[in-house]
């Protein structure tokens, strides 16, 4: 009975020390980075979505645009095409990507990057989710971001 009860209070004592150690109740802050400067390449690549190369840059002023679109649940956007190369990252959610001409599809979801099609009618669409995208634009002053196709 001594061994019995020796046992069970060694093996409390040490519970005890476990989940006291794992608390991570404490006031400090915790912070989601560590000490070393980490870097990690999300995407590089000289095609689209659908393996169509990219079309040289203009010769005019470059701009950049950075644009954070917020998409609601099951929902479809207006057929469109970009004139300028651009790359979408999803912060939230997941996005199915349509193009126009014959329905091909392709699913991005939270973290994953998605370069986009240049002068290709194409759409995004929502699930029960929604989406929140960054979207860069590498384009310039005079040319838009976004233009409709019919």
């Amino acid at each position: 009975m001594i061994k019995k009860s020796l046992l069970g209070t060694a093996f409390f004592a040490l519970l005890s020390s476990l989940l006291l150690s794992c608390d991570n109740s404490s006031n400090e802050p915790q912070s989601e980075y560590s000490d070393k400067i980490e870097s990690v390449t999300l995407l590089k690549t000289t095609k689209s979505w659908d393996g169509t190369v990219y079309p040289a840059y203009p010769t005019t002023q470059p701009e950049i645009s950075v644009l954070k679109i917020a998409v609601p649940p099951n929902k479809a956007l207006d057929w469109h095409k970009h004139p300028v190369i651009n790359a979408a990252y999803v912060e939230k959610g997941e996005i199915q990507i349509e193009r126009k001409e014959d329905g091909k599809t392709q699913w991005v979801r939270k973290g994953q990057v998605l370069p986009e099609m240049v002068n290709t009618g194409h759409r995004g669409k929502t699930g029960d989710q929604g989406a929140t995208l960054i979207v860069f634009y590498s384009g310039t002053p005079d040319i838009p971001l976004s233009e409709p196709v019919k």
